[in-house]
């Protein structure tokens, strides 16, 4: 119990501090956002059309000038390793932030392949767009503006799609029960859509985890890891939709 606490505590500290403190500052400081540093960051030291080097570049601002809320190098190691075991036609991700994840997902498609990403914050978007972009990825990965509740139910129309074969879930992490059951509502999974979840230890989705791992429409596995490039305890959940 305590050492459990203690874990949390640890995490719940390094998130408080990067998010609330750190960034306030730099943002005063510099009279930008974040996720305009990571784009500034990105031109400067990315290479054009390489998704790798663009993923390595941020990793490396993340490692080395300010944290940020990617799914990381250690976790993103999971999500490589899901995404190919899976060889999806079709991703569906929640929650863009900067793009980080959509370029390291988008590089490892196959052909005819499509990602498409939603994000409720337009500046987040208008950041990704252009990380995308650069990354020479634009082509496979679509950005949509809005929040999950109202995009999920447009998706089959807008997009003609008409089921997910895999689904990464990394924005509130409040809505990651909510959206699972509008996507399950609105016939978006198919029996055997994967569905990856970020970050279900810190800060933690307990509903989550209590909904697949007791609902006999999924077969879940975890993977344990730490939070994006910090070494506290978080983890990443693999859900399998059964139908």
């Amino acid at each position: 119990r305590s050492s459990d606490l203690q874990v949390k505590t640890v995490g719940a500290w390094a998130l408080w501090w990067h998010e609330r403190v750190h960034e306030r500052i730099k943002d005063l400081v510099t009279g930008s956002s974040k996720p305009e540093r990571v784009l500034a960051y990105v031109l400067k030291h990315g290479t054009r059309g390489d998704a790798r080097s663009v993923q390595d570049t941020i990793d490396r601002f993340c490692n080395t000038e300010e944290w940020a809320m990617n799914v990381g190098n250690e976790k993103g190691k999971i999500v490589d390793r899901v995404l190919l075991e899976t060889n999806p036609r079709t991703v569906l991700e929640l929650g863009t932030y900067c793009g980080y994840s959509a370029v390291r997902m988008g590089r490892l498609l196959g052909p005819g392949a499509r990602l498409v990403t939603l994000e409720i914050s337009l500046a987040h978007a208008k950041v990704a767009r252009q990380i995308i972009s650069f990354a020479g990825l634009d082509k496979q990965v679509e950005v949509l503006v809005g929040s999950t509740s109202e995009l999920i139910p447009q998706l089959k129309k807008k997009l003609d799609i008409d089921t997910f074969d895999m689904v990464f879930l990394d924005h509130m992490k409040e809505s990651y029960v909510p959206d699972t059951k509008l996507l399950e509502e609105c016939g978006l999974l198919r029996k055997g859509t994967v569905l990856l979840a970020d970050n279900v230890i810190c800060p933690g989705a307990p509903d989550y985890l209590q909904y697949v791992r007791n609902s006999p429409r999924y077969t879940s596995e975890y993977f344990p890891s730490v939070l994006e490039y910090t070494k506290a305890e978080d983890g990443m959940e693999k859900s399998v939709y059964l139908g």
